[in-house]
């Protein structure tokens, strides 16, 4: 029970009321009690109706409550709403107030237009065996000249005009194995670049490359990569514009980087970052549990013993 400040009776109260009903009176139980008879004959036959418990505080909400929408209005809302209709302009056609119909719309669960386009289901898929696909993708990392604001906490501590270096990263569909270069710019060149080094890393694992899938970034794009491609025997795909949920091997992987590599740590200088790649490819291959190869490393999915060449 939740009396407020200035009420004259808690439960304790009450329950002294109706006592002293039965010895003195109602008209002398409710004065001793500082209330009106009115009050201490509800008290009363709260408590000959539902004994002690009827001494309790009760819910003031009313037992029923007019519905503004019936049956055929709550159908001509939910069409205009699934109409992609707004709720504001719902109340102004249907003639209720915007709170009224925001509850119900609300209640059939159509208060974000998401809800009206539900999400498309996720398509996984996997190549049976290394070399049949590749993923390729870039990004941009900061390049570190010393600890700034990030790590010092000071913002007048930044460094001007430090500039970027990309991230080149290449990781198999099947096995998982992963594959990356810095380059100083994301461009044709450092493209093509990128990709003869990463046919080469997998062919000494043992992995033939015959498809490759990347972004349609400008430099995967050019004649010069395209060429690339075909001189290596390669077959070359490009992902869904604006859906690189179809390169999404590469994006996680990338994350992967940024967190347990690019930005793990306090880095002196890019140069140490990069010095230190090969050890986190390293770990990344041969002995990091990965969740979608039943928490092994992707060493276990490449053919042979070739633990000891990730681990070069």
């Amino acid at each position: 029970m939740n009396s407020h400040k200035n009420a004259r009776l808690t439960w304790q109260g009450r329950r002294l009321l109706v006592e002293r009903v039965a010895e003195m009176g109602l008209s002398a139980a409710a004065r001793a009690a500082g209330v009106s008879l009115r009050t201490a004959r509800k008290w009363l036959a709260r408590f000959e109706s539902d004994g002690v418990d009827g001494l309790l505080d009760r819910s003031s909400r009313p037992l029923r409550t007019r519905k503004s929408i019936d049956s055929e209005l709550a159908e001509r809302i939910e069409g205009l709403r699934r109409g992609r209709m707004p709720v504001r302009r719902i109340a102004a056609v249907v003639g209720r107030s915007v709170a009224t119909v925001s509850r119900f719309v609300a209640g059939l669960g159509l208060s974000s237009l998401s809800a009206l386009e539900p999400a498309k289901p996720v398509l996984r898929y996997e190549h049976e065996a290394p070399g049949e696909l590749l993923h390729i993708d870039t990004k941009k990392l900061g390049r570190i000249v010393r600890p700034s604001h990030r790590v010092t906490g000071n913002r007048r501590d930044s460094v001007d005009g430090a500039g970027w270096e990309f991230a080149h990263v290449a990781i198999d569909d099947h096995s998982r194995a992963g594959f990356v270069q810095m380059h100083p710019d994301e461009r044709k060149t450092s493209a093509v670049q990128f990709l003869k080094a990463s046919v080469a890393h997998y062919a000494a694992l043992g992995v033939t490359i015959k498809r490759l899938i990347t972004d349609n970034g400008s430099a995967y794009r050019s004649k010069l990569f395209a060429k690339t491609c075909q001189a290596l025997g390669i077959k070359h795909s490009f992902t869904k514009p604006y859906c690189p949920q179809t390169n999404g091997k590469a994006e996680r992987f990338i994350q992967t980087c940024l967190r347990e590599w690019a930005y793990g740590r306090t880095w002196a200088n890019s140069a140490e970052r990069t010095a230190w790649l090969p050890a986190f490819l390293a770990y990344y291959n041969a002995r990091r549990p990965h969740s979608a190869l039943g928490y092994r490393p992707p060493a276990s999915r490449l053919f042979g013993n070739n633990v000891l060449k990730l681990n070069n």
